[in-house]
């Protein structure tokens, strides 16, 4: 079965990636695409070289819609994305899966079994009509958080936030006028609440805001050491497998 993935997050990518060619021996990747103007472009030539399309709701030049639109689609359509709404109640009536972000490996299984059992092709006409012409909504990221110093309970609007990092059995935000709260919540946890245009995680134990990033500094091996404003008490260093995505998410 060919399968073409089209997903703006590099990382997400990589990862229904590696889930697919774990779980299914007999699937094979035949192009990952990011936008949707080079997926329209992807499926002008190659429309018969594929049988499903794990499809992200969000791309970096828009919705996924716009490609019903523009190219009929041929194969089978799986929806990813990170919020439920009452748009993918229809694409599941319409014997379209879809998959909330992150991907869990039984409903990814789930979706492949549909579509193995599934011959038709989606419905373009019925889809537009059901969500609305697209008009879905955007997911929403954490605005603030409520920390606590010392006696005293301290709202943070996450815009103020300059970066997340972890420390003997702690976490810490740090402001940008350089003050520094213990917050209960995981650095998993806080990576999902930020909007990823904003932070980017460097690390397993570093969260960082793009406005915090002072300087980048070449280190030996590939790695890379951020100076960040303000000074972070620890070597803020992104981590080898990280380098190439944190790099793309600096040019956007």
């Amino acid at each position: 079965m060919n399968v073409l993935i089209v997903e703006d997050e590099i990382m997400a990518q990589k990862s229904l990636m590696r889930i697919l060619t774990q779980n299914f021996p007999d699937i094979k990747i035949v192009g990952c695409t990011t936008s949707v103007k080079n997926t329209v472009s992807w499926l002008k030539e190659n429309a018969e070289g594929v049988d499903v399309i794990f499809m992200d709701v969000e791309l970096s030049d828009g919705e996924c819609f716009e490609i019903f639109r523009q190219i009929e689609i041929k194969a089978r359509v799986i929806m990813t994305t990170a919020y439920d709404s009452y748009a993918l109640k229809a694409f599941e009536a319409g014997s379209v899966d879809y998959l909330l972000k992150p991907i869990d490996p039984s409903s990814l299984k789930r979706a492949v079994a549909r579509c193995r059992m599934s011959g038709g092709q989606i419905n373009a006409e019925a889809l537009l009509k059901a969500i609305g012409n697209g008009n879905v909504p955007k997911k929403e990221y954490k605005e603030r958080y409520i920390v606590r110093f010392n006696d005293r309970i301290v709202p943070l609007l996450t815009e103020n936030i300059a970066y997340v990092y972890s420390e003997e059995k702690n976490n810490y935000l740090v402001t940008f006028d350089d003050q520094r709260y213990i917050i209960d919540s995981s650095l998993d946890v806080i990576s999902d609440e930020f909007n990823p245009d904003d932070f980017f995680r460097i690390s397993r134990g570093c969260i960082v805001a793009m406005k915090a990033i002072k300087s980048i500094i070449k280190q030996a091996g590939g790695r890379l050491r951020i100076v960040a404003e303000p000074a972070s008490s620890f070597e803020m260093t992104v981590s080898r497998s990280r380098v190439d995505d944190f790099l793309k998410w600096l040019e956007k």
